[in-house]
């Protein structure tokens, strides 16, 4: 709150910030009191067991996500931020994973805004920055990277942005989605603790498309919110297509999104499953 009190130029003053302190927490629900370890998807992505689930701490094995800026005003901003490694110094190397160095999720808290952005690394400061899209509301960015020699890592930490905020309405399961033209549905069920296959298709005016073009090394990416307290789940698809390996943690509700490429755009389809 003392972070956004420091910000005397929004119009809208105390009480929306309060407001969107209001909404935020409505979105986030329960947390789960003891998460279970997050296992990444079973074709090639990665993951231990050692760990609390992606995503949930701003700082783990000696690594920090730092943000230049916890309140940013709505509208497309520039998002500055940076990895401190265990010298307490910023990380300037990094391994490439899935053709780029780090991958930077921005969702909304109740799950929507969804962005999969892929910043620019100042190689002499370690400072990172991109533009987003953003509107009022609390917000969780994700950096999924792998420090120069390290093992992967996934950071969250929350973003502000001050305006109006209307309660999140309750979303039901969803397996279809339409975007751009082109209808989406996901094939298959979520088991805790099991590995499950999710199998994703692409029609457009009821005929299946065939033309999907390669998106970071693969035929789509999949990334899973876990309702609640949005811990992370990064999986890609096998040889075969959009089929994908996955073990969520705990049963309750995960938020889907699915990037997919034609004729040259990216387009991304959200769905919510139930896992048992």
């Amino acid at each position: 709150m003392n972070a956004a009190l420091k910000v005397s130029g929004f119009a809208a003053g105390l009480a929306v910030v309060l407001g969107v302190a209001w909404a935020a927490g409505a979105a986030v629900g329960p947390v789960v009191d003891e998460p279970e370890p997050m296992v990444h998807g079973a074709d090639g992505s990665h993951g231990s067991g050692e760990h609390l689930p992606g995503g949930l701490a701003v700082a783990q094995d000696g690594y920090r996500l730092v943000l230049a800026e916890e309140v940013l005003a709505p509208g497309t901003r520039r998002l500055t931020f940076s990895v401190l490694g265990p010298d307490g110094l910023p990380v300037t190397a990094y391994d490439v994973e899935h053709e780029k160095q780090l991958h930077l999720i921005l969702v909304r808290r109740d799950f929507e805004g969804y962005q999969h952005l892929h910043p620019v690394l100042d190689e002499e400061t370690g400072e990172w920055t991109t533009d987003a899209r953003l509107t009022p509301g609390g917000w969780r960015v994700l950096a999924d990277f792998v420090p120069r020699g390290g093992e992967d890592l996934t950071l969250g930490s929350d973003l502000l942005v001050p305006g109006n905020v209307d309660a999140p309405p309750a979303l039901p399961v969803t397996r279809t989605d339409t975007v751009d033209g082109y209808t989406v549905t996901v094939d298959g069920d979520l088991v805790a603790g099991e590995h499950s296959m999710l199998t994703m298709a692409v029609s457009q005016d009821g005929r299946p498309v065939t033309d999907l073009q390669p998106y970071l090394g693969a035929a789509g990416h999949l990334v899973a919110l876990r309702e609640g307290d949005l811990a992370y789940l990064h999986v890609h698809p096998g040889a075969d297509g959009l089929e994908f390996g996955a073990e969520v943690p705990s049963p309750g509700r995960y938020h889907l999104y699915l990037d997919f490429k034609v004729g040259g755009v990216v387009r991304t389809a959200q769905f919510l499953l139930a896992a048992s």
